[in-house]
This record gives structure tokens, C-alpha cells and sequence, in this order.
């Protein structure tokens, strides 16, 4: 079993990042089930806007992109910017569009039978507006999404510490990550063993 870790941080490395460090504990309980998992942090990258898979000379996307559908659990973890996703964010979900269309050898689209998740940090509120925005798009591009399969954390309104400075709601966070390690992965490992049907004879219409 593979998991990448799509890190939309606008912090390049190696400044740290919360949204990374909140990342690391799913990833934590990811490895200690049997996954492997690799963190790509987007902002490290060239990846210019679009809605195709490759978009030529300089774009890293093609080898992220082989990445993702390489791997059977996807997790988008993101900031929380003035209630929205980050920017890098909705960038990957921009170049993701392009899956829509694309299907494997044996017509099914390439998302099918691949798992999500999202993990969302901030020290304001919103995080369930960006899990909800995250995962509608990933739904759409042909993800699956279990129950529980997100894990945030926030101060609550005003300013105030980011996550890695304080203990605040570290608690619930352990127990929320665990638990979303272990749907993404069971939903996963139910998917290998019965992949999603599609029937290409059929027509949409």
C-alpha cells in the first residue's frame, strides 16, 4: 500500500510548516499500518496553471501526477487562508481536472479505486468550508472519500498560536488522525481486492 501526501504549505522547504507537521502524524499511523508514504510539498515545484496533465518544458506536474495514481491513498493537506483553501491547493486540484477524461488501459478513469483524504491547519476558522471544498473536488475527479477521512486543526476565531506551538487540541487531533489512517487505508485495501466496476460497453447518454 502507497499514500502520497500532497503539502499545499505556501512555506518553501525547509522553513518549517505546520500544515506538514499535522501531515506527518496521519503519516505516522499510515507507516505503522504497513503503507509507505511520501510527502511532496507543492510550493518546491514548478507547476503552472492549467487543466492538462503535462503541460510541457519545466512542468513538474507529469512526475507528481505519476505519483498520485501510483499510490492507492491521496491526501491533500492545506493551510487555511482567509477561509479557502491555499492557492497551491486549488492548483492541484486544477491539474487533477485533466484526470477526468483519462482512463487506464481498460477504460476505467484513472482515479477509480484510488482513496482520499485532507488534512487542514490554520490558527483561524474555516476548516470544514476547505475539507468540504478539497474533497468535493476530489470527489468529482473520481476519488473515493471514506467517512472520516479528514483531520484539522484550528485555534478557533481570532489570532492566536499556530498548531506546532501549542499542545491546545493536540489530543483530539491524535485520535482523529489515527482513526483517518485506518478508514483510508481499510477503504483502500477493500478497493484493491473489489475495484469500483465500469462497464465501457455502455454509452453515456
Amino acid at each position: 500500500m502507497r499514500a502520497t501526501i500532497l503539502n499545499c504549505t505556501l512555506k518553501k522547504s525547509p522553513e518549517p510548516s505546520n500544515t506538514q507537521d499535522l501531515a506527518d502524524l496521519v503519516a505516522a499511523n499510515l507507516q505503522d499500518l504497513g503503507a509507505g508514504v511520501r510527502t511532496i510539498r507543492l510550493v518546491d515545484h514548478n507547476i503552472p496553471p492549467g487543466v492538462a496533465s503535462d503541460l510541457g518544458e519545466g512542468d513538474d506536474w507529469p512526475e507528481i501526477r505519476q505519483e498520485i495514481l501510483g499510490s492507492q491513498i491521496l491526501i491533500v493537506a492545506s493551510p487555511t487562508w482567509v477561509g479557502h483553501p491555499s492557492s497551491l491547493a486549488q492548483r492541484a486540484l486544477e491539474r487533477m481536472d485533466a484526470m477526468l477524461s483519462e482512463t487506464s488501459d481498460d477504460g476505467t478513469p484513472v482515479a477509480y479505486n484510488h482513496v482520499a483524504g485532507v488534512v487542514v491547519t490554520g490558527n483561524e476558522d474555516g476548516a470544514h468550508h476547505v475539507i468540504s471544498e478539497i474533497n468535493g473536488g476530489l470527489i468529482d475527479i473520481g476519488f473515493t472519500v471514506p467517512g472520516q477521512s479528514w483531520v484539522y486543526w484550528n485555534m478557533g476565531p481570532g489570532p492566536g498560536p499556530s498548531y506546532s506551538d501549542t499542545e491546545h487540541g493536540h489530543k483530539y487531533v491524535h485520535q482523529v488522525a489515527s482513526l483517518m489512517a485506518r478508514n483510508l487505508y481499510a477503504v483502500a485495501a477493500a478497493l484493491r481486492e473489489r475495484p469500483i466496476p465500469v462497464d465501457i460497453s455502455r454509452e453515456a447518454g
